[in-house]
């Protein structure tokens, strides 16, 4: 599941059976999308985080037939005054960094071998190709109270970010992510497709979902028109359907007083995808 809510940007990854996890994942993005908060910052992103969870673990007492369900969630909400990104995050869906030429992955992933790989037990290699590499120690929705790891990234003009499922970053690797990212020009819309496009190539074993985002500078763009109330359903790899809808909103005012400018361009699919533009006016 995808938040496009500028100035917050999250992905959620269901878990507990089919249904059972796109439940909660579907819980979890109704809530960032629907909570209002007049602040920024780790606690604010901490907070919309717990009340996803609330939402989740709520449902799961009065539904039976959803019990034990749950789903990671990676959220990145922006602060225009100040410049800085506010991440949380909980379970294996991951934030990444692209700063100039060199990727970081931002987050840790709350999983098994995770673990294993920080005790020493395991090598960063052995963790890929370990049995329970999908097994992760902490999700939103499993108990009534979460532990959401935050952290405060300092943006630069430039900054490409890159919040996504394990069904991207289990089939690619940091140099294929950035590879995938360089060889689409840094368009976060046909990186979002180009990123897909390599995790199908590379075998497809998961649901993938992808957003970016990027800090830019300069006078919003002017307004595109929908071209109809559907999109149109075009072919990707792996022989899925994907969906593309683009939008344009202005937003806020940035340092000097200008306006923020907001592509939103939607790739919602199967392999769910979103691949997305926000100029922050410095």
């Amino acid at each position: 599941m995808l938040v496009q809510r500028p100035p917050l940007f999250a992905v959620a990854d269901g878990m507990g059976g089919a249904r059972a996890g796109e439940i909660a994942a579907r819980l979890a993005a109704a809530a960032l999308e629907e909570t209002r908060t007049s602040t920024s910052g780790e606690d604010a992103v901490a907070s919309l985080i717990e009340e996803a969870n609330r939402r989740i673990w709520e449902r799961s007492l009065a539904d039976p037939a959803t019990a034990g369900m749950g789903t990671t969630v990676t959220a990145a909400l922006v602060d225009e005054a100040s410049g800085t990104v506010a991440i949380g995050h909980v379970g294996d869906s991951r934030a990444y960094l692209l700063r100039g030429d060199t990727l970081e992955q931002l987050s840790t992933d709350h999983s098994l071998v995770a673990e294993l790989v920080q005790s020493g037990v395991l090598t960063p290699e052995e963790a890929e190709r370990h049995p329970q590499r999908s097994a992760i120690t902490r999700a939103l929705g499993t108990d009534p109270a979460v532990e959401v790891e935050v952290q405060t990234v300092a943006g630069e003009i430039g900054d490409l970010f890159l919040l996504c499922s394990d069904g991207l970053s289990a089939m690619l690797g940091d140099e294929e992510i950035a590879a995938a990212i360089e060889g689409a020009g840094r368009d976060p819309q046909a990186a979002g497709e180009a990123l897909v496009a390599a995790a199908n190539a590379q075998g497809g074993e998961d649901n993938i979902t992808v957003v970016l985002f990027e800090l830019a500078d300069g006078e919003p763009d002017p307004p595109l028109e929908p071209e109809g109330d559907d999109a149109t359903p075009v072919p990707a790899t792996g022989g899925s359907t994907t969906e593309s809808a683009a939008d344009v909103r202005r937003h806020g005012a940035g340092h000097g007083g200008q306006l923020a400018a907001l592509t939103l361009i939607a790739l919602v699919v199967i392999v769910g995808v979103l691949a997305l533009y926000w100029g922050i006016s410095r």
